[in-house]
């Protein structure tokens, strides 16, 4: 097996790339969604992402493969290792550059690692992990982190010597629904009526919400890209801590490339568009990205971002929602904590046995209070209860 670090995704034929996803690979890992990011400047070193790319050949053929970046900041790979960098300043010890191993602004749980059929992907999991670990030598990068990997991935990268960090988002579990008044049902009283109550708002000011994607985005594909660039801006120029990750020339790319896996939720009023969220889809799960507006209307962003897509999954059979990074305000609409994790290593000999120490104490504490969590605080009657 040899052993390659690639500057560009674009340095590795699509079909090379592609023919390494599984089912549980993720649109993100796609090449043409990776290909996006840097072609259009959105990850580059320019704006903070270096990428490294992490290739295992065998007989010449692509056979396992990692989308990585050298960064010098955590800014929009939600990490959330702000306070971990603080400490090794402090201390004097190198945290970054640091390699990270994921997909630039995207804190979805998906395949990491891509292993061809027929490897054995225990070995080379372990032989990309190795890889990984002897460019931050070469490098001199501080630490080593791969984000939101699957459960079973997880595993994997701990049997091949990284420490695991768990923590948490808040998805939509489709538990075999067939309507979404099923769905309603499991609340209680108060609650399911507050939902309807926010859900008939944007009727009632006059305000239509519906999804663009298969033939109608292939047709409408440049002008969809414009107005969720336009919407994405709109939002965040409000914000002090507002970033503009993406640009329109991404929106354009991926809207053309992968009309199969993008889609435009849409809310107009007397024709106008008004609201938006754009959105990616796999084979049994919906990823809510990004949200903006242009006016603002009681209730919109929950019909948008949630309601509207809850209903969508159901109609579709789609297993899972996962609406984002955070939000607790998703619990009392049926959203429950689910588990992310991340796996790490750092340079520095004295850093890295103190993360070691303190991710151990920290996975233990966090595997419980979410199990106690769900045992004890349910939002939702179980579901054959509700039937």
């Amino acid at each position: 097996m040899r052993l390659q670090v690639l500057d560009s995704i674009a340095s590795v034929p699509r079909e090379a790339w592609d023919a390494l996803l599984d089912e549980a690979a993720t649109p993100f890992v796609r090449w043409d969604f990776l290909e996006a990011l840097e072609a259009t400047k959105c990850a580059s070193p320019r704006s903070g992402w270096v990428p490294r790319h992490l290739a295992a050949y065998r007989d010449g053929l692509l056979v396992a493969a990692a989308p990585a970046y050298v960064r010098t900041g955590s800014d929009g790979d939600f990490s959330r290792d702000w306070g971990w960098a603080s400490a090794a300043s402090r201390a004097g010890l190198a945290f970054y550059p640091k390699l990270a191993v994921t997909v630039p602004f995207t804190p979805c749980t998906g395949r990491r690692i891509l292993v061809a059929r027929g490897e054995d992907r225990e070995r080379s999991v372990a032989a990309i992990a190795g890889l990984a670990r002897d460019l931050c030598r070469r490098e001199q990068l501080g630490s080593l982190q791969v984000l939101f990997p699957l459960a079973g991935e997880a595993d994997e990268l701990e049997r091949a010597g990284l420490a695991l960090r768990i923590d948490h988002q808040f998805h939509w579990q489709n538990d075999g629904y067939r309507t979404f008044d099923e769905f309603l049902a499991r609340f209680r009283s108060k609650d399911r009526n507050a939902i309807k109550r926010e859900m008939r708002a944007p009727a009632e000011q006059g305000i239509e919400i519906r999804t663009v994607r298969g033939e109608e985005l292939r047709a409408r594909s440049a002008e969809v890209a414009r107005e969720a660039h336009a919407l994405h801006r709109a939002t965040i120029d409000k914000l002090m801590w507002g970033r503009g990750w993406l640009n329109q020339a991404f929106y354009e790319r991926v809207f053309s490339r992968l009309p199969e896996h993008v889609e435009m939720v849409e809310a107009r009023k007397d024709g106008r568009l008004v609201a938006g969220a754009f959105n990616v889809v796999s084979t049994d799960r919906l990823f809510g990205r990004y949200w903006g507006s242009f006016e603002d209307h009681p209730f919109l962003h929950f019909n948008v971002c949630l309601y509207h897509s809850i209903r969508d999954c159901i109609a579709r059979g789609l297993r899972a929602f996962e609406g984002g990074a955070g939000g607790e305000h998703k619990l009392s609409r049926g959203f429950l904590p689910a588990e992310t994790f991340s796996a790490h290593a750092f340079s520095d000999p004295r850093l890295d046995r103190a993360m070691r120490e303190a991710l151990g104490t920290e996975l233990d504490e966090r595997r419980a209070a979410l199990a106690q969590w769900l045992s004890e605080s349910p939002i939702l009657k179980p579901a054959a209860e509700a039937r």
